[in-house]
C-alpha cells in the first residue's frame, strides 16, 4: 500500500515557495502506486503537531498548477523550530502519532537553514524512536544563506526586484538631483549575509550609475567612509543611490529590540537611521523606502530562472524519496556561468542545518561598497528571465487554494510550548 505525504512550508515566504509546493504535489501525483495523497501542514510543522493537515488531493490540476504564479505561502507558513530530543520529547512523540495516524512516510519540509534543522531531527525519528520515515529538505530562502547549493531558490527573485528597484529609483534620483532629492537610500531584507544587498549592484552598468553605495552586514559600518563615500557620489554624479542591508553591522544598527520565534533578533528601521545621518552631516536633500514584505512578495518581477529552480527541488524532492533517500537537501548545482548551466543535487542535512553562507570577502569592492566582477558574475545568471503571471482588470491572477482539512484522528490535542 502507499504511503501518504506530508509537505509544510516554513519561515519567511517568498515569491516563488509556492512553484516548489507545485514541484512536490505533481510529483507525487504521477507515481500513486508509491505515494498516496499529499497532506500539507497548515501553518508549517504546527499543522503536523495540532493535527491540522489539508488535503492536497482535493484541489484540481488547475489550482495546484497556478501555485506557478502565486506569491506567499499557499498552506501558511510559520516560525517554530523543533528544540533536541532530549529537552522536547513531546514534539516528537506527537508527530509520530500524527504520522502514524494519517500513515505518513514522507515528509517534504521547504525552508531554509532552521527549517533544515527541523527536517534533519524528522529524519531522525526512526534511529532515536522506532518511526522510519523519508525526510526530504526543499530548500527556500531570500536571505542566499544555505550552503553546499550554489544559490536558494527565493533569492533570483528578489535580487532581481532589488536590482530593477534601485535602477529605476536611480533614474528618478538623478532627473530630480538639480534642485531637490540628491540621495535616496532602499533597505532589504537580508540579516548577516548580503548577498540580496549585492544583487542591486547589477544595476549599475558603468560608473556613476545607480547604486553608487552598497552597505552589506559583512563589512563593519564605518561613519566616516560612508559619509565620504556618499559626498563624493554626489558631487561627481550630481545624487547618490544606495542600497543598504538591514542586517548592516554596528552591533545590528537596526535592530527593533524584539525577537522572532527561531530566536533571531527583529530587523527593519535602517534607511531612517542612515538618512538622518546624511540629512544631519552632509545637508542633502534626502528619501528613503523599506522594501520589506515587498520585495519577497513581488511575483510580477520573479527571475524564470528562480522559477524554474524552485520546481526542481520540489520535483527532485519528491524523486529522491522514492529512490530510497533520507536526511539530505535538495542542492542547486552549477556547472557553468555562460551559459548559465545548473543541475540538481544532495548535501547532508547535518552539513546543512544551523550554518549560514555569508558572501566572500572577493565578491565586495576594497572599498567595501560595491561588488567585484566575480561577485557579478555569480549573481547575474540568477535574476535572468522573465515569467510574469496571468493577469485580468490590470492586475496579476493568483490562486487561493481550498485548503480542505483532512479529518483529525487523534482524541487528544497538542499544546505548543512557547
Amino acid at each position: 500500500m502507499p504511503r501518504n505525504a506530508f509537505y509544510a512550508q516554513s519561515g519567511g515566504v517568498t515569491a516563488v515557495i509556492n512553484v516548489s509546493a507545485q514541484g512536490v504535489i505533481e510529483t507525487a501525483r504521477k507515481h500513486p502506486d508509491r505515494i498516496g495523497k499529499v497532506y500539507a501542514g497548515r501553518n508549517g510543522i504546527i499543522g503536523a503537531l495540532t493535527e491540522d493537515l489539508i488535503d492536497t488531493s482535493r484541489e484540481s490540476d488547475a489550482a495546484i498548477a497556478a501555485l506557478r504564479y502565486t506569491p506567499s505561502g499557499a498552506f501558511g507558513s510559520c516560525r517554530h523550530k523543533l528544540k533536541g530530543f532530549d529537552t522536547n520529547l513531546a514534539e516528537y512523540e506527537r508527530l509520530i502519532e500524527v504520522f502514524r495516524a494519517h500513515d505518513i512516510g514522507y515528509f517534504f519540509y521547504n525552508g531554509g537553514g532552521d527549517s533544515a534543522d527541523t527536517c534533519l531531527k524528522v529524519s531522525q525519528l526512526g534511529d532515536k524512536l522506532g518511526y522510519p520515515i523519508q525526510a526530504i529538505h526543499v530548500p527556500k530562502t531570500m536571505d542566499n544563506d544555505l550552503p553546499l547549493t550554489d544559490c536558494c531558490p527565493g533569492f533570483g527573485s528578489v535580487a532581481k526586484y532589488t536590482a530593477v528597484s534601485i535602477r529605476e529609483a536611480g533614474y528618478d534620483v538623478r532627473s530630480m538631483a538639480k534642485t531637490s532629492t540628491k540621495v535616496f537610500i532602499l533597505e532589504v531584507l537580508g540579516r548577516h549575509a548580503g548577498w540580496t544587498a549585492a544583487a542591486g549592484g547589477l544595476a549599475a552598468d558603468q560608473p556613476g550609475d545607480a547604486p553608487q553605495v552598497i552597505l552589506f552586514p559583512e563589512i563593519v559600518f564605518d561613519e566616516a567612509k560612508f559619509l565620504a563615500a556618499v559626498d563624493a557620489a554626489v558631487k561627481a554624479h550630481g545624487f547618490c543611490a544606495i542600497v543598504a542591508s538591514e542586517g548592516l553591522r554596528l552591533e545590528f544598527l537596526s535592530e527593533a529590540g524584539t525577537k522572532d520565534a527561531f530566536g533571531h533578533a527583529q530587523l527593519g528601521g535602517l534607511a531612517p537611521l542612515l538618512a538622518k545621518l546624511v540629512g544631519d552631516k552632509l545637508k542633502y536633500k534626502y528619501h528613503y523606502a523599506i522594501a520589506d514584505y515587498l520585495m519577497r512578495a513581488a511575483r510580477h518581477i520573479a527571475s524564470k530562472t528562480d522559477v524554474e529552480q524552485s520546481y526542481a527541488v520540489g520535483k527532485s524532492a519528491v524523486e529522491l524519496a522514492l529512490a530510497g533517500k533520507s536526511g539530505v537537501m535538495v542542492t542547486i548545482e552549477r556547472q557553468s556561468d555562460s551559459p548559465y548551466v545548473w543541475t540538481t543535487g544532495t548535501a547532508p542535512l547535518d552539513k546543512v542545518a544551523n550554518v549560514e553562507k555569508k558572501m566572500p570577502r572577493d565578491y565586495i569592492t576594497d572599498d567595501g561598497f560595491h561588488i567585484t566582477d566575480k561577485c557579478r558574475r555569480y549573481l547575474s545568471p540568477l535574476i535572468q528571465g522573465e515569467d510574469y503571471p496571468p493577469y485580468a482588470n490590470g492586475v496579476p491572477q493568483y490562486v487561493t487554494l481550498k485548503n480542505a482539512a483532512v479529518p483529525r484522528k487523534l482524541k487528544t490535542a497538542f499544546e505548543l510550548k512557547k
